[in-house]
C-alpha cells in the first residue's frame, strides 16, 4: 500500500459514483476506485441527499436516502462529520454562493486539507483543492 491520500466527495460525485453514471470523470472514477486513497463523505451530502429526495429534486438517489449507511460501506467510504468548527467555516465564508450544501463541503475541505472530488468550480472559487 502506497501513501493514502485523502479526498472529500461532492453529493454528486457520490451518487454518480454509486450508480456508475457516465458523467463522473475518468479522473474522479480512478482516484474513487484507487485502494490507496481514503474517501470521505460529509454528514452534508446525506442531508442534501434526504432533503432532496423528500422535496421529489433526485428521484435519480432511488433507495439511496433510506439505506446511506449500507452505501457507504459497501463503497468503503468514510464518514466526514459536522464538527462545530466546520459550521462556523460554512457560516463565515464570504460571497453570494448561497447553497448550504456547498458552503459545508467548501468548509470541510478547507479545515481538513482534502481535495474535493467535483465537477463544480464554485469550490475552486472559494479555495478549496478541487479534483476532477
Amino acid at each position: 500500500m502506497g501513501n493514502v491520500i485523502d479526498y472529500l466527495l461532492d453529493t454528486h460525485a457520490l451518487l454518480w459514483w454509486l450508480f456508475d453514471d457516465p458523467k463522473l470523470s475518468g479522473a474522479a472514477r480512478r482516484a474513487i476506485a484507487n485502494p490507496d486513497h481514503r474517501l470521505w463523505i460529509s454528514a452534508a451530502s446525506a442531508w442534501e441527499i434526504a432533503t432532496k429526495a423528500r422535496l421529489g429534486k433526485l428521484p435519480e438517489a432511488g433507495d439511496v436516502p433510506v439505506r446511506f449507511e449500507y452505501y457507504l460501506r459497501k463503497a468503503r467510504f468514510s464518514e466526514l462529520v459536522v464538527t462545530v468548527d466546520h459550521a462556523l467555516r460554512a457560516g463565515a465564508l464570504p460571497g453570494p454562493h448561497r447553497d448550504p450544501f456547498d458552503r459545508m463541503l467548501i468548509a470541510q475541505s478547507l479545515a481538513t486539507g482534502y481535495p474535493i472530488i467535483t465537477v463544480d468550480p464554485v469550490f475552486g472559487e472559494y479555495g478549496a483543492s478541487v479534483f476532477w
